[in-house]
C-alpha cells in the first residue's frame, strides 16, 4: 500500500517517537525585574513581588497554544514535587476569554498543583520583551531574572531541576531527591 507523502509523515510520527525538545534555556547576567502586576483567578492583584525569597519559573502561556498544551503538564508536576518555601510557578495565561476556558483548559490537561495568573493584556510580557509562547522567565529568590527560556521545556526533567536547585540555597531542602 502507498501512503501520499503526509499521511506517510503522521504515520511515521506515530511510530517513531520524536527526540524531546532541548532544555535550551539562556541563564544572564543577573538583572532586576520590570514591574510586574497580574491578576490571580479571584481578580485580585498580584506582582513578582509576592514571591520574594523564592525561585520563580514565570511562564506566559496560553490555552490556544499548541506548545504550552505539551508543557504544562511539566510545569504542573513541578510545581507537585517541589513547589514550596523555596520554589514556586508562576503559569500566567494571557488568554483574553476570562476564567472559563483556562479552568476546562486545566481540567482537560489534568493540571492539579498549578494556581491560575491571568494577564489578559499580556502586560508581563510586554515589559518582558517575550517573543513568542510559551515564554518562561527564571527569578531568584532575590527577584532578578536569571535566564529564559523561548518554547517548551520538561521543567520538571533532570536539566531543568539541577539548574533550579542551583538557584536554592544549598541548606534548602525544596529540591531535595526524592520529595
Amino acid at each position: 500500500m502507498v501512503f501520499p507523502l503526509p499521511a506517510a509523515l503522521a504515520l511515521m510520527a506515530l511510530i517513531i517517537p520524536l527526540p524531546a525538545a532541548a532544555f535550551n534555556f539562556a541563564p544572564t547576567e543577573p538583572r532586576p525585574a520590570p514591574e510586574l502586576a497580574f491578576e490571580d483567578a479571584a481578580g485580585d492583584a498580584r506582582s513578582l513581588e509576592d514571591f520574594r525569597g523564592q525561585v520563580v519559573v514565570l511562564n506566559l502561556w496560553a490555552t490556544w497554544c499548541a506548545p504550552c498544551r505539551h508543557e504544562m503538564p511539566s510545569l504542573d508536576r513541578l510545581q507537585g514535587a517541589h513547589g514550596g518555601p523555596d520554589l514556586h510557578v508562576v503559569a500566567l495565561s494571557v488568554d483574553r476569554g476570562g476564567l472559563e476556558p483556562i479552568e476546562r483548559f486545566y481540567e482537560e490537561v489534568g493540571i492539579r498543583h498549578l494556581a491560575i495568573y491571568r494577564d489578559p493584556k499580556n502586560a508581563v510580557g510586554r515589559a518582558l520583551g517575550a517573543l513568542g509562547l510559551p515564554t518562561t522567565v527564571v527569578f531568584d529568590p532575590a527577584g532578578r531574572e536569571v535566564g529564559r527560556l523561548l518554547g517548551p521545556a520538561e521543567w520538571d526533567g533532570a536539566e531543568a531541576l539541577a539548574l533550579l536547585r542551583s538557584l536554592i540555597e544549598p541548606d534548602s531542602a525544596g529540591l531535595a531527591t526524592g520529595r
